[in-house]
């Protein structure tokens, strides 16, 4: 059976414990991903929403594993785009592995689903986002096009 599969790997300045509170933490979540937030519990079978600063959730699922600071997983499945709600869930996993005075963060976003235009959705989403919490995190400046929601989603 082919998957769809979009896996991106980046090295960021920083310690494992303040990337993984970069990822889960809504007060830092906000300033790199477009305003957005989570609300979790952050415990195995917690339901997880990724919240639009307007009050929708724009994604959801379910924590599948968790260990601090080194790997999260979770079901996602896309909640404001009604092309992409139809989608089973994928899995979205966060691999993060001290290296030195760096980080090595590995996002394998995934569905069973082939071609699947959520993974072709957050293929598009995922390098930005990602690129804004590296400068975040290592120059306390974030990009510019991730500081708020876009106009019309």
């Amino acid at each position: 059976m082919d998957k769809s599969k979009f896996v991106y790997v980046t090295y960021i300045r920083t310690t494992s414990e303040k990337l993984w509170r970069a990822l889960i933490e809504p007060e830092v979540t906000r300033r790199f991903w477009m305003g957005t937030w989570q609300d979790c519990a952050w415990k195995k079978g917690a339901p997880w929403r990724l919240m639009i600063p307007d009050g929708r959730i724009g994604d959801s699922g379910e924590v599948l594993e968790i260990d601090p600071p080194r790997r999260l997983v979770l079901t996602w499945r896309n909640e404001f785009k009604p092309e992409l709600r139809g989608e089973a869930p994928s899995r979205m996993t966060y691999e993060i592995e001290q290296q030195g005075d760096m980080v090595k963060l590995m996002i394998i976003h995934e569905s069973d689903m082939p071609e699947s235009k959520l993974i072709e959705a957050v293929a598009q989403g995922w390098p930005l986002i990602l690129s804004s919490l590296k400068s975040l995190l290592e120059t306390g400046q974030l990009l510019e096009a991730t500081r708020t929601w876009p106009e019309g989603l």
